[in-house]
């Protein structure tokens, strides 16, 4: 094995890796202010209009029959009087104490009484109206029959002129009764039965910009002032949400809401308007009724705290500072490590690298302190808790595949490289027992692999062909037979009935290896091998810390068929990428086939284990663990052929999945624990399963989506839109792994961006198997070994083609029919509800995937795709 040049060995710089650290967390800070840059809305200097008021405190609900005592009450209203003279209420028999407590504290107020399709409740709240109206006629001067009681449709228009006339009859102080404008409008009539029209003016709910807000506020104003030229008109409410989700054009924030009743103020004040900004406080309880938005219109929080001054510049988020601190000082001892670690990375990697881990650190504050500026139940709280480690899991698996993007773009050079060697001579070269297991495999398919064996510019070595529990002699007999036409270096063995699968095989060739044999060396059963193989590969052998020489798994015969070349290109990936940047800390996987091992490390360390289906990859780490190396040639010594159809290419990557987790449970303490393994060898055997882990989250996460999408369509007074807390993540990690996967693929597989692009169809369709394969071996001991087929089976309808898709297949219907569903109950009125449909339609690619995969299988031919 040769090293890189001495250039990769620098003596690193803590001094360049603090400033390097530094520079990245001042980009953070910066990017924190950017986003959080103060706006600057005219300033108000003088008294409010009024406040709708709902005094209900942070905790309190009328759904729970929860009010609010005189002592609070007393302390809202002592506090809007340093703001206004007057008040807006919506009920008389609710909080019927405020007429009282509001005269103590100087206030008009505009009383209301509620009016729904409760006909014998409407009498009683219009009783207690004119009872209080006539008790308190200095404090209540005005009052109101129904707040949008027509826009609810609770009763019909000749009802509520029927009661607005009867308290009419009853008091002297002027009658309204509150509506949008275009009720208004719809009914002119209903203002004949009216003193003055309350009308409600919000932008936001006709999804108006804010910039364009109060122009559109006033023209809904003008124009009713034209309808009615003889009606005084109160504006009932009228304001903006601090918080929420975003409707058609209009935000949500604390800045435009702000701008925008800063800007209401003074137009009011110019044009001598009568109105009451809605609300008061913050109700937190209303997003039970109306969805998230309704619990932010209160120019003051639900803890009585003002949102925002009346004077100078506007700041989003007042805590900023604090936050971006937090972000900066989170990543930068892990952004100096880093930076000092892998100097050896050009600067440019190293820069992209450590911000990185700002973002994620950035990310993970974002999100801890994000849900403060929500008012959450504790079932809210509760899925945060659950949810908060599967955003670190996620994060984590960016970092990770991040890491592999740095090193692989930008490495100066390979810090472990090996390559080709000068051949020994006969009498220096190690003996190498070649073992072949094969079961139930085509007969011309394994004789082509001896005829390579065969052809091999070597002279020390011997073929142990071992056929495991073939039944039919046809299939065994010709490769047989053939062995004998190629003289004693060419041993047959048929085992029937034995155990172990193909590892049970392999060790029964152990036994049966010739006595002078140092090196055994494995292949699958459909591999031609270079004539070199041995022969520039042995010498590595000579280093008595080397126990494998492994070069990559690559394929044949694949360039007219467009399933085998799309898989070929697929497997190619891993070899050109994922192998080099193991290969950086002896932490390879080995694999089952081009692989080579010194026999003295296989035998001492228990030669092959049978207890799980991937003996290959189980080998390796246990030779790691026994302190050897492991050599990574990357260069094409042998091709085999490509899984035959969707099925066998969907089996073999359950198989190795699911070995996968058999190892990660049968060495867990290897890995996590301190001992033989380096620090690297765990990073990789631990972290280069994240993203199976992730394939795996993506079933459980689907399943979710596609139950709570049923909840939202069906049931959305129950289910919520997400947060955009939840859905920004999610949506930033499938971009991210998209482009570095792309991006590296580009970068070191030499193909075109056709096959670039099938061959990511053709990961992308493995997903469902793989978190099968996760899942099955996370919660299973054992599972059948499943021989990959490689020769093409033949027959079957179209239909047919779908068979072994049929799981993916459902998942990507029912997907779609989500998405439609959230279209037509949602549309594009709310940005989580697009978030969330993209959210889906990402969701969905793996299943449409493996179903256009299939379909290619089925299809594809000996021609050119």
């Amino acid at each position: 094995m040769s090293a890189d040049p001495s250039n990769l060995h620098r003596r690193p710089s803590l001094f360049a890796a603090v400033v390097l650290a530094l520079v990245v967390a001042a980009l953070n800070i910066g990017l924190w202010w950017w986003s959080n840059r103060p706006h600057g809305p005219e300033d108000w200097h003088g008294p409010i209009g009024g406040f709708a008021l709902s005094a209900f405190q942070r905790y309190q609900s009328p759904l729970k029959n929860d009010f609010p005592n005189d002592e609070q009450i007393d302390g809202d209203l002592r506090l809007l009087r340093g703001y206004s003279q007057n008040i807006r209420t919506y009920s008389m028999l609710q909080n019927p104490q405020i007429p009282r407590l509001a005269e103590r504290e100087g206030l008009k107020v505009l009383a209301g009484a509620w009016i729904d399709t409760r006909l014998d409740n409407n009498d009683k709240e219009i009783a207690a109206l004119i009872a209080q109206a006539r008790r308190y006629p200095g404090t209540i001067n005005r009052v109101l029959v129904g707040n949008e009681v027509l826009f609810r449709n609770d009763i019909p228009p000749e009802q509520l002129m029927a009661y607005l006339d009867r308290v009419r009859a009853a008091l002297h102080q002027p009658v309204s009764t509150a509506e949008p404008d275009y009720i208004w409008v719809k009914y002119p009539e209903l203002a004949e039965h009216v003193d003055f029209i309350t009308v409600h003016l919000f932008p936001y709910w006709n999804g108006i910009p804010r910039k364009d807000a109060i122009g559109a506020a006033l023209g809904s104003y003008e124009n009713l002032q034209r309808l009615f030229p003889n009606k005084h008109i109160v504006i009932g409410e009228i304001g903006w949400p601090s918080n929420g989700d975003r409707h058609e054009y209009a935000y949500p924030s604390v800045s435009d809401e702000a701008i925008f009743l800063r800007q209401w103020f003074n137009v009011a004040k110019q044009l001598h308007l009568d109105y009451y900004v809605m609300e008061a406080f913050d109700q937190p309880w209303k997003e039970q009724l109306s969805g998230r938005t309704e619990a932010y219109w209160g120019m003051f929080n639900a803890d009585r705290q003002p949102k925002f001054p009346f004077t100078g510049p506007v700041t989003e988020d007042t805590a900023w500072p604090w936050k971006a601190l937090a972000a900066s000082l989170l990543a930068l001892l892990p952004m100096i490590w880093f930076a000092r670690r892998f100097s050896r990375f050009k600067l440019t990697g190293r820069l992209f690298f450590c911000m990185l881990v700002q973002l994620a650190c950035g990310l993970i504050v974002w999100s801890a302190t994000l849900p403060f500026q929500f008012y959450l139940s504790w079932v809210d709280w509760t899925m945060l808790v659950l949810l908060f480690p599967a955003q670190i899991a996620i994060l984590a698996i960016l970092l990770i595949n991040g890491f592999e993007f740095t090193e692989v773009l930008w490495r100066r050079g390979w810090v472990r490289h090996a390559g080709m060697l000068r051949p020994d001579i006969p009498e220096k070269q190690p003996f190498v027992s070649i073992h072949l297991a094969c079961y139930n495999e085509p007969p011309e398919m394994v004789i082509a692999t001896l005829d390579s064996l065969a052809e091999l510019d070597y002279q020390n070595y011997e073929v142990l062909v071992i056929d495991n529990n073939t039944k039919d002699p046809a299939v065994w007999g010709p490769v047989k037979d053939y062995c004998e036409q190629l003289g004693k270096r060419f041993r047959f063995f048929h085992l029937e009935p034995w155990p172990g699968f193909k590892a049970g095989a392999l060790n029964f060739g152990l036994k049966e290896t010739a006595p002078e044999a140092d090196v055994v060396a494995v292949i699958d059963a459909d591999y031609v091998v270079r004539h070199d193989w041995l022969a520039t590969l042995t010498g590595h052998f000579h280093d008595p810390k080397v126990a494998v020489v492994q070069c990559p798994q690559a394929h044949r015969d694949f360039e007219h068929n467009r399933f085998r070349r799309m898989t070929a290109w697929e497997f190619d990936g891993f070899f050109r990428i994922g192998m080099h940047h193991r290969n950086e800390r002896n932490a390879i996987i080995q694999h089952g086939t081009m692989t080579m091992v010194r026999r003295s490390a296989l035998e001492g360390t228990g030669g092959w284990s049978e207890w799980t289906i991937c003996e290959d990859a189980e080998l390796g780490l246990r030779l790691m663990h026994a302190g050897y190396e492991l050599v990574y040639v990357d260069e094409l010594m042998g091709k085999g052929l490509t899984p035959a159809d969707f099925k066998a290419y969907k089996s073999q990557r359950y198989r190795w999945a699911f070995g996968a987790m058999q190892i990660l449970k049968g060495r867990w303490q290897w890995m996590t624990q301190k001992g033989p393994l380096s620090a690297g060898q765990r990073f990789h055997f631990l972290t280069g399963w994240f993203s199976w882990f992730a394939d795996a989250l993506h079933l459980i996460f689907t399943l979710m989506a596609l139950f709570w999408t049923a909840g939202m369509v069906a049931y959305p007074q129950y289910f919520s839109l997400p947060m955009q807390l939840f859905l920004i993540p999610v949506i930033g990690f499938f971009f991210a792994k998209a482009i570095f996967g792309i991006v590296l693929y580009r970068a070191r597989v030499p193909c075109s961006w056709y096959d670039t692009l099938m061959a990511s169809l053709a990961s992308m369709g493995l997903s469902h198997a793989i978190a099968r394969g996760i899942l099955h071996g996370l919660t299973r001991e054992k599972t059948s070994f499943v021989v990959t087929a490689k020769s093409r089976r033949m027959g079957g309808s179209s239909f047919a083609a779908f068979a072994p898709v049929r799981e993916e297949l459902l998942m990507a219907i029912a997907l779609v029919l989500c998405i439609v569903g959230m279209a037509l109950g949602y549309g594009t009125r709310y940005i989580e509800g697009i978030l969330w449909m993209f959210i889906l339609a990402a969701q969905s690619i793996p299943y449409v995937s493996a179903v256009v995969g299939a379909w290619i299988a089925h299809t594809a031919g000996d021609k050119a795709g």
